[in-house]
């Protein structure tokens, strides 16, 4: 007999898989917004739960935890040989690639826009309407994203 809706949401909220994810989300950003306080970066209560709950960027890399500890646990629950371990380590891989290069690049590239932009725009040459920076991420934000990902995947494996 199929599980109704309720028993399998029940066991999606104890899945260890899920929880290492939810975690290290949640720890990145938690993280992330302690810093950005500290450094006085935070200057209203939207900022602080735009911070905690949505901003990319800043360090730790969010994304990166995720698929890390996403990866781990996987390995530990399916087997590091499984198919689905070897399918969550290319996730991992192609969206370091895209923190570190891509969105990194278009963050560069839209700032640069915007202050070419800005220049003319007080030359009175064009109307200039500032262009969203997406922030990527350096090499450090990256890599505390991965080790706070794969020490929570880990933890919550081993506590299974």
């Amino acid at each position: 007999m199929p599980l109704s809706v309720k028993e399998q949401l029940k066991l999606l909220l104890v899945n260890p898989v899920f929880l290492s994810c939810i975690c290290s989300w949640f720890c990145a950003q938690f993280l992330k917004t302690i810093i950005a306080l500290i450094y006085n970066r935070i200057k209203n209560l939207p900022d602080l739960f735009e911070m905690m709950f949505w901003r990319t960027g800043s360090l730790p890399s969010s994304h990166s935890a995720i698929v890390a500890a996403l990866c781990t646990s996987i390995g530990f629950h399916s087997g590091f040989h499984s198919d689905l371990f070897i399918l969550s380590l290319c996730f991992l891989l192609i969206t370091v690639r895209d923190a570190l290069g891509v969105r990194r690049a278009n963050g560069i590239q839209a700032r640069r826009l915007n202050e070419i932009g800005k220049e003319l725009d007080s030359k009175k040459i064009i109307n200039y309407a500032p262009i969203k920076e997406v922030q990527g991420h350096t090499p450090l934000e990256v890599m505390v994203g991965l080790l706070l990902g794969f020490s929570i995947g880990l933890a919550l494996s081993l506590l299974q």
